[in-house]
């Protein structure tokens, strides 16, 4: 089993900035694709970024993309999203998530291990 537990949540202003944090532990780090999800209420649950296990390859969503930045720190085990320029939408539970897949993993159904979530609230 992997571990994975996310930090960095918490509310924010409309235009301004949080860096989730994703600390990963019981498996190798390095042979996993990482990948950040959210939910907001009433809503399904969707990829918001991913990154293959070198890290020199990433996927964001168009709803994200110029705004968002998915990265990850092979060495201590865990992967970030680093969100400017937020918006009243991009409120939601934000989940990471680890895939055996070691490309981009882009559909849900690649991952293997979850994160309980931390909330990420953006007042306008």
């Amino acid at each position: 089993q992997m571990q994975l537990v996310e930090s960095g949540g918490g509310l924010a202003q409309a235009g301004g900035s949080l860096t989730l944090s994703c600390v990963t532990s019981g498996r190798t780090f390095t042979n996993y694709g990482m990948g950040w999800f959210r939910q907001a209420p009433g809503k399904g649950r969707e990829l918001v970024a991913a990154i293959n296990s070198n890290g020199d390859d990433t996927y964001d969503a168009g709803s994200v993309k110029g705004r968002f930045s998915i990265s990850r720190d092979n060495a201590k085990d865990t992967v970030y999203l680093q969100m400017n320029s937020l918006k009243p939408e991009d409120t939601a539970v934000y989940y990471c998530a680890a895939s055996e897949y070691t490309i981009v993993p882009r559909d849900e159904w690649m991952y293997n291990y979850w994160g309980q979530g931390t909330q990420v609230t953006v007042s306008s």
